[in-house]
């Protein structure tokens, strides 16, 4: 079983395409199966390639981070190897700030949401002077 050992990581960046490779060795040959531990595969957008020796998931989000798990079965045995995910993500917007006009003495609220892993530090400022 490639990659070796029981365990092994891979960091991808948000909206970008996850590629996990499996591949086995067996006479008579292997099946292989993936499963995501303690989740389910994303449905619209998992896809398997090369008789299911890669998982192919598009568009990555934070949530996809999780331990995947190849398995490879023959009438003789089996195998298996974890990979452990996690998904970083540069800063965007959930809410970004919206233009606000005010009257002399009327109050406004401003809202900004802002998500990203390692999740960002929202910083005011007004006219370029932090507040």
């Amino acid at each position: 079983l490639t990659p070796t050992g029981s365990t092994s990581t891979k960091v991808e960046l948000r909206g970008n395409v996850l590629l996990l490779e499996c591949i086995a060795a067996g006479l008579p040959t292997p099946v292989i199966r993936w499963i995501k531990e303690g989740g389910e595969l994303p449905a619209n957008r998992t896809f398997f390639e090369n008789f299911k020796k890669t998982l192919k998931i598009i568009d990555v989000s934070e949530a996809d981070s999780g331990n995947y798990k190849c398995t490879a079965r023959n009438t003789l045995g089996s195998v298996h190897h974890v990979i452990s995910v996690t998904v970083k993500a540069a800063p965007y917007w959930i809410t970004a700030p919206r233009n606000l006009v005010l009257s002399p003495g009327e109050d406004g609220t401003l809202i900004c949401r802002a998500n990203g892993n390692p999740k960002p530090s929202i910083i005011w400022l007004a006219n370029g002077v932090p507040i």
